[in-house]
């Protein structure tokens, strides 16, 4: 019989999805040895429970002679598919139906495919800012123009989420990925042609084009994790995808000072090396583009994890947006976890727009090691979140993971102030190491975090809201930090920072933690949680396998 989760694409005949009326039953010996009487026959191998109210389940299941064995958590297991109805028999060994779930080893190549245009959209958001003081005497601007070229990536996205998520839930994986890699191709493309000292409109124009392909790229983590990846691994994929982020802003801090180094008095050079460096990002953007229309697919075969079968097998026409939309602002835990996220990122995104102002200030004629520094933060982070992903992948401590992580990111932004002008920049470079693996790892926990609690709401929706919030952040902190920097210096402006991260632990420390995917995937429903196609999950207090009911009828294995 072909194993759950375990071969790449479900093996035997396909197409046997589960039929109303039908219960998924996890664990215990395979179909081959159930009984393949009809229902009321005397061999019957389940329990009819017409009429049963659900109070008394529980206790008609303890009536059962035989032992029932408790799954343990993250289990994989087998699913098995019982008659809904008298006279139905039961699937044996010869005609094994096809798992519930299994894994497409496409999820792999869809996962490097959103990582590499991620990255290369990360890419353009910084490459204006560790060079500012280049930008800003060739096009003529102040350090603030600059700065906006930063900035818009998170204007943006704040009006544009709202449409974008609604575009994920009901149009789809595919078409969302398709906008945000082809925008993010044109908006490459269109730069250029901004390489001459008047054409700061064109540059801008480029970058507003980016900014919009980012709003369809931003909240694809965990909603590609959860599509393609199993409960094993779900954590680690979304890492991974948030690390493609990560990975261009790193790669933003390291080649644009090396590409475009500080010649001032030599304009034609300058001219052509930010060609080179604005004509080498389109065409890589043109490449992953149309790697992005071969191979990026919709969803795999089966899905992935129980999680996913009952949110596949939803009809459409119950879907509601705006339902979905209230539900997650109703939800305390979320919107607490909004707050937290948005300073957390936002004071991410200020710190990354202004390094290089920052180090300039204390390091004169440091536009390389500025753009190093920065480089090691996000380096260390992109560990950060790998390790974090796997963390939560092998113990599901959410809650506490984000709680210390937090922490760990305030008192590295402490650190990393109070040591900033002490005049060894090797010390910036180790306190901006520890501060990048604590701030940058705790982006793909806050989108874990999110699903988990929001569950079975769409991840879209709930990720675009947590960027939504760090875009809103950012803009904030950027341009308040960007003043206190300026009139006082950078100490005044990352102390600010401070103040609001201390903020986010006690409100991190308030988020109250109930893993509703999670539970769902180990068999342990709560009684709060309702299956989007009529099906309603309830939990059984002695580890007995859930039991999930379709209006009055229930049939479970014996």
């Amino acid at each position: 019989m072909a194993k759950l989760d375990v071969e790449e694409g479900a093996a035997g005949a396909p197409g046997h999805p589960p039929a109303n009326g039908y219960l998924l039953v996890p664990g215990g010996e395979p179909p081959g040895k159930l009984s393949a009487e009809p229902q009321n026959g005397p061999k019957a191998g389940c329990l009819t429970l017409n009429g049963v109210s659900r109070d008394s389940l529980a206790a008609a299941v303890q009536t059962l002679d035989r032992p029932r064995t408790p799954l343990a958590p993250e289990e994989e297991t087998q699913t098995r598919l019982l008659p809904g109805g008298p006279g139905e028999e039961t699937p044996g060994a010869e005609g094994a139906r096809v798992p519930q779930t299994a894994l497409s080893a496409r999820r792999f190549v869809v996962l490097l495919i959103f990582s590499l245009y991620s990255l290369v959209n990360a890419f353009q958001w910084i490459q204006y800012s560790i060079i500012s003081n280049v930008f800003r005497d060739f096009y003529g601007v102040s350090f603030l123009h600059i700065d906006w070229l930063s900035m818009v990536y998170m204007l943006a996205y704040v009006p544009l989420i709202f449409p974008a998520t609604w575009l994920l839930d009901t149009r789809g994986l595919r078409l969302t990925a398709l906008l945000g890699s082809g925008l993010n191709c044109l908006g490459a493309w269109v730069k250029c042609g901004s390489v001459q000292q008047h054409l700061f409109w064109v540059t801008m124009l480029g970058q507003c084009l980016c900014s919009v392909a980012q709003v369809f790229i931003l909240g694809l983590p965990s909603r590609i994790a959860s599509v393609w990846f199993g409960p094993k691994e779900v954590s680690t994929a979304c890492a991974t995808a948030v690390l493609g982020n990560q990975l261009g802003t790193a790669v933003g801090f390291l080649l644009p000072p090396v590409l475009v180094p500080n010649t001032q008095n030599n304009t034609d050079l300058l001219e052509c090396n930010i060609s080179t460096m604005f004509y080498g990002t389109s065409s890589i953007a043109t490449f992953l583009c149309l790697l992005t229309v071969i191979a990026f697919k919709e969803k795999p075969p089966y899905p992935p994890s129980q999680a996913q079968a009952v949110l596949q097998n939803s009809p459409p026409a119950e879907y509601s947006y705006k339902k979905s939309i209230r539900n997650l602002f109703k939800n305390i835990p979320f919107v607490l976890l909004l707050i937290t996220y948005g300073i957390m990122t936002g004071a991410f995104y200020s710190v990354s727009t202004l390094l290089n102002q920052m180090i300039l200030m204390h390091y004169e004629g440091e536009e390389v090691n500025a753009g190093r520094i920065g480089l090691t933060l996000v380096v260390a982070g992109m560990v950060g979140s790998i390790l974090c992903g796997l963390w939560l992948d092998h113990t599901k401590t959410y809650k506490q993971t984000t709680l210390v992580v937090y922490i760990l990111s305030f008192l590295g932004m402490v650190v990393f102030t109070f040591t900033l002008d002490l005049g060894y920049i090797i010390i910036v470079f180790i306190t901006g190491g520890v501060l990048g693996f604590f701030m940058t790892g705790y982006l793909p926990l806050g989108f874990e975090f999110a699903v988990e609690i929001t569950y079975p709401e769409s991840e879209g929706t709930s990720s675009g809201l947590l960027n939504a919030s760090a875009q809103i952040f950012g803009i904030l902190f950027t341009l308040a930090q960007g003043k206190l920097t300026s009139d006082y210096g950078p100490k005044a402006g990352n102390i600010f920072l401070c103040t609001w991260m201390f903020l986010g632990i006690i409100l991190t420390a308030l988020i109250k933690s109930d893993l509703k995917r999670h539970n769902i995937n180990i068999g342990i429903a709560n009684g709060d949680i309702k299956a989007k196609n009529n099906l309603s999950v309830v939990s059984q207090s002695d580890g007995l396998a859930p039991l999930l009911f379709e209006k009055n009828t229930c049939q479970t294995a014996i």
